[in-house]
C-alpha cells in the first residue's frame, strides 16, 4: 500500500510540474506574439457591434487607412477601402456597421460585407472581398502581427 501512495504522489507531483511548465510556456508564447505585433488599441475600445477603431498601416509601401471591429465576440481587421471602388467605407469616423450592426457597409454605394471574413454580401461589389489583416485580442489588447 505504502508504495501505491507513493506512486500516486509522484504522479501528481509530475502532473503539477507539467501544468506548470504548460503555463509557464503560454505566457512566453503570449509575450512573443506581442512583441512581433502592433498594438491596435485596448479591447474595450471594440464593443460588440458599435464603433470601429480607426489607424494607419503600411500597405505596398505607403501609408493606408485601416479598421479593427468586434462581432460575435471577436476582433477583425481590415484596409478601410471598398472592394468596390478604393473608397473609405465609414460614413461617420469609425461607424463601419448598418443598422442592425450584421454586416460592414462601404458609406458610398451601400457594399455589404460579412464582417468575420470581410466577403461581399451584398450591393456593387459582387465576388470581391475586404482585404482583411491579422488582428487578434491578448491580455485585454488588439494587436496586428507584422508581417
Amino acid at each position: 500500500m505504502a508504495d501505491q501512495e507513493r506512486l500516486s504522489q509522484g504522479l501528481t507531483g509530475v502532473g503539477k510540474r507539467l501544468t506548470e511548465v504548460n503555463e509557464s510556456l503560454g505566457e512566453a508564447s503570449e509575450g512573443a506574439a506581442e512583441a512581433s505585433a502592433r498594438l491596435i488599441c485596448a479591447g474595450g475600445e471594440l464593443l460588440e457591434g458599435g464603433d470601429g477603431v480607426r489607424f494607419e498601416i503600411e500597405w505596398n509601401g505607403e501609408a493606408a487607412p485601416a479598421f479593427a471591429i468586434r462581432h460575435r465576440g471577436r476582433v477583425y481587421g481590415y484596409l478601410n477601402r471598398c472592394a468596390h471602388i478604393a473608397m473609405e467605407l465609414d460614413w461617420k469616423l469609425g461607424k463601419f456597421f448598418d443598422a442592425d450592426a450584421e454586416y460592414l457597409i462601404c458609406s458610398t454605394h451601400g457594399a455589404l460585407y460579412a464582417p468575420e471574413s470581410g466577403a461581399c454580401r451584398g450591393g456593387p461589389c459582387r465576388g470581391a472581398a475586404l482585404v482583411g489583416l491579422n488582428v487578434f485580442e491578448a491580455d485585454g489588447k488588439v494587436y496586428m502581427r507584422r508581417t
